[in-house]
């Protein structure tokens, strides 16, 4: 049996994410206290006392949900199941700084502020209300890429999470993706809705963050892994530091490669996939895409204890 930490991404934040860790767990809470000490703000009290709107927003849900990640991360670690008890580590976009800092490549404070940058950079990359995203369910990837392609007529449409093999996300101009919906439709989607985002992720819309972000990673160390990384953009295991840096960069405009990167660690021998934070969203995908996957949601002090009996 191999397993895989998997960390979520942006939409599965909630108000009070991580506070029964923070209470139950010394080192828990210290990942917050850092996280507040790097932003030079209580972030966790906007987490666990602040408004869903607020937190929500894209430059306090990434550091805060990275933080939540790590809190239960080092839960468990308090209970004796390390990051040394898987065999690699993966995130779905903004989740895999988290993956980064739970083996190490990167320091906690530095992924907050990182992630804080990125959070900000990708809001302002496009003036709110001209980019949208839209959730294609029923199709596969390679037919929305078609229907991405089709509804573009001159401006961005690109498959931008290929979340699951009947869940693809399209992001780009907010013509484009609402045309998107009617081809969909037309071709056979379950459902097209668009997504309450608040700016174009993973298309070539956001390479304006993705430049603010070369600069801010070019300052940051980065130390080689404790676990190979299979990384979103390339859906394959990753361990040299600078190469890290460059993917992540490419993150910001390319397309969140999760069905394949799980089918790459099927493939690799993963057959337990622990979904480390808020929510469950991954472990659904996961378990769509690899049938014969164990998953294991680890977000509250109950989930931890389950996990170390």
């Amino acid at each position: 049996m191999s397993r895989a930490f998997v960390f979520p991404g942006q939409g599965a934040q909630t108000i009070g994410m991580g506070r029964a860790l923070a209470e139950a767990y010394p080192a828990a809470k210290a990942v917050f206290d850092e996280v507040d000490a790097a932003l030079g703000e209580k972030l966790s009290s906007l987490i666990w006392e602040g408004s869903i709107e607020d937190l929500t927003l894209t430059k306090n849900a990434q550091p805060a949900l990275m933080a939540t990640s790590i809190a239960a991360l080092r839960a468990l670690e308090s209970e004796g199941i390390g990051i040394e008890t898987a065999s690699f580590v993966a995130g779905h976009s903004l989740g895999e700084y988290s993956a980064l800092c739970a083996v190490g490549a990167l320091d906690l404070s530095d992924t907050a502020r990182l992630l804080r940058i990125r959070g900000q950079a990708m809001q302002e990359a496009v003036p709110v209300g001209v980019g949208a995203m839209a959730a294609l369910l029923g199709l596969d990837f390679a037919a929305a890429t078609e229907v991405a392609a089709e509804a573009a007529q001159g401006e961005v449409c690109q498959a931008a999470n290929d979340n699951d093999p009947a869940q693809v996300v399209v992001s780009g101009h907010r013509g484009a993706v609402e045309r998107a919906l009617e081809i969909a439709k037309a071709k056979g989607a379950k459902r097209a809705l668009l997504l309450p985002v608040s700016a174009p992720f993973h298309c070539t819309l956001m390479q304006p963050a993705a430049a603010v972000m070369n600069e801010a990673l070019a300052g940051v160390v980065i130390h080689t892994p404790k676990l190979p990384i299979v990384v979103n953009v390339r859906a394959e295991a990753v361990t040299e530091p600078d190469r890290i840096r460059a993917l992540l960069v490419a993150q910001v405009t390319g397309s969140v490669r999760w069905r394949e990167s799980v089918l790459w660690m099927e493939g690799a021998g993963v057959t337990e996939f622990w979904e480390i934070g808020a929510g469950k969203a991954l472990s659904g995908m996961i378990k769509r895409t690899a049938s014969g996957a164990v998953t294991r949601a680890v977000g509250t002090p109950e989930d931890v204890l389950a996990a170390k009996g």
